[in-house]
């Protein structure tokens, strides 16, 4: 277990992924092929609206944009600013606006009425084609119903409001049009559609109970078209809140006197010890993906650097395919020297989170609801003052509920989860920690507990059951170091290794520190299932693109 973040050990679960079979990717060639037909069905309507086009007067209040007035520096829209569709509302009733977005739904009401509904970030509104001498030609009407869902679509009109509230679309507004330009048009067949991207699977159980059929977009396809995925609300909400968490992290560490430091990505041998690193050749010298910061962040103490953290890449080689394993990750690292006690460093870690939590709860509320809708979720429990359990204690707790477990070995995913409602059910909460580890389950660098136990100066991090963060207490004596890490069986004589002990021979002071990993922590605060639904172009064992 590395005390740097969450422990990668490689098991398998049942949210395992598979490679692409050869009927799937006979299934992508056969989508190609429809998209190529229906482009070039889509291309000669368009032909056939333009050429309408021709003895229409209203001609030049809509079309394809081309590529070179595109790439002209004339704006599209004139000089007239253009309105983010969340802006949208009855304050402008009256006012002539410009919107860009994309088409997400078109429907045609007769000859000479259409309806599109314009997205982007997340909100929609719905825009009306209305058959008008001077205003909208019938030509223009079919130009609208001649798009493709997806495309980018600009539109000019004029902001109402109906008489009756709008249920398709987030703005209680209309726009009227007046112009309406097609920036870039979307492929005419969709890998899947929108709309089945962004229900819920309640809604799904829902309707196959009332005996209706709806879509549901497995996971592996959502992955393959992972730029089509993101574009639904609930996942722009994820990559918010996941921002938003960044930035807490960094406020707080820097109100506590912190601040940010980048250590290389790039390593002449492993940090942890251990075969599971990405290895790579450095101009003809061996050498591997940084498997944590930590060696870094240490070094950075032994230059008297104080307090520091960083984000930044993680890598990991490990076989790892269950529901919360990557092979890349975003790390969130802290690293201080410590005044007393290692307790020092829990005390950060409590207030940490403690004020993230409050954060994400109070100002990221609508981001949180529109996850909600999506993945429904119960708010995380958690306490004023962070519980703190010794590793003893839980053990204990584990025995009084009829579960063995070796005192002195490491907690299995089973047993952490069954702690955790333990935990959840004695104590009320869902965040805690679990503090002096065996000293024989930790990474070489955890200093030993000098109470002559088998125990060390250690600590793991709970969300839900499951593990989130890996810390404690660092080694920094350069004899004990070493000793400690032929004992777990690391070569000392590395250079990675012995360079790093070696920097402890001119004088460190006791330090310690933890890492997060970043997509757990999202996908635990919401309750998700799955650490890819988290990680913006997930990176396993077996995906590597897009």
């Amino acid at each position: 277990m590395s005390s740097e973040e969450p422990s990668q050990n490689p098991t398998v679960d049942e949210s395992s992924e598979k490679k692409l079979s050869k009927k799937e990717t006979a299934k992508h060639a056969r989508l190609l092929e429809r998209q190529k037909a229906a482009a070039a069905s889509a291309a000669a309507a368009v032909s056939a609206v333009a050429l309408e086009g021709d003895e229409d007067p209203l001609r030049t209040n809509y079309g394809d944009i081309t590529l070179k007035e595109l790439a002209s520096s004339k704006p599209i829209s004139g000089k007239k600013k253009r309105t983010l569709v969340q802006d949208l509302n009855d304050g402008l009733k009256g006012n002539m606006v410009v919107v860009r977005g994309r088409a997400q739904a078109i429907r045609a009401v007769g000859k000479k009425m259409a309806f599109l509904v314009v997205r982007r970030r997340g909100c929609t509104v719905q825009c009306i084609l209305t058959v008008s001498q001077d205003l909208v030609s019938s030509q223009m009407v079919k130009f609208a119903t001649s798009l493709t869902r997806e495309s980018i679509i600009e539109i000019e009109g004029l902001v109402s409001l109906p008489a009756q509230p709008i249920t398709g679309a987030t703005q209680q507004v209309e726009i009227q049009v007046r112009k309406l330009y097609c920036v870039d048009r979307a492929a005419p067949t969709l890998p899947f559609n929108f709309d089945d991207a962004a229900r819920s699977d309640v809604d799904i159980e829902k309707a196959l109970q009332a005996g209706e059929q709806l879509v549901r977009v497995n996971q592996d396809t959502r992955l393959n078209y992972r730029f089509l995925d993101i574009r639904t609300p609930t996942n722009l909400g994820i990559f918010r809140l996941q921002y938003q968490i960044q930035k807490i992290f960094c406020q707080f560490l820097e109100s506590e006197d912190f601040f940010g430091i980048h250590t290389p990505k790039t390593l002449a041998g492993s940090s942890e010890g251990g075969s599971a690193v990405f290895r790579l050749d450095y101009k003809g010298t061996p050498a591997c993906l940084a498997q944590s910061p930590q060696l870094h962040k240490q070094l950075s103490i032994c230059g008297d650097f104080d307090r520091v953290f960083e984000i930044g890449p993680v890598f990991r080689a490990e076989d790892s395919f269950t529901h919360r394993h990557l092979c890349e990750f975003t790390g969130l690292d802290v690293e201080m020297e410590i005044d007393e006690h290692y307790s020092e460093v829990m005390d950060i870690v409590d207030r940490l989170f403690v004020t993230m939590f409050d954060f994400l709860n109070e100002e990221c509320s609508e981001l949180l609801e529109v996850i909600n809708r999506q993945y429904p979720f119960k708010p995380l429990k958690y306490l004023r003052k962070t519980l703190r359990l010794s590793f003893e204690e839980g053990i204990q707790i584990l025995k009084e509920a009829g579960v063995e477990v070796d005192p002195l070995g490491d907690l299995s995913t089973e047993t952490e989860r069954k702690l955790g409602q333990l935990v959840l059910e004695k104590y009320d909460t869902e965040f805690y920690i679990l503090y002096r580890y065996p000293l024989s389950v930790r990474p070489f660098y955890t200093m030993p507990s000098h109470d002559g136990t088998e125990y060390s100066n250690s600590f793991d991090v709970f969300i839900r059951g499951e593990e989130i963060i890996s810390g404690g207490q660092r080694v920094h004596v350069a004899d004990l170091l070493r000793e400690r890490a032929q004992a777990c069986g690391i070569d000392v004589t590395s250079k990675t290794i012995s360079t790093y002990i070696d920097s402890f021979r001119y004088g460190t002071a006791p330090h310690g520190g933890f890492g997060v990993g970043l997509e757990r922590v999202v996908m635990l605060f919401c309750a998700l299932n799955n650490i890819r639904k988290t990680s913006l172009f997930p990176r396993d064992p077996q995906r590597i693109v897009p």
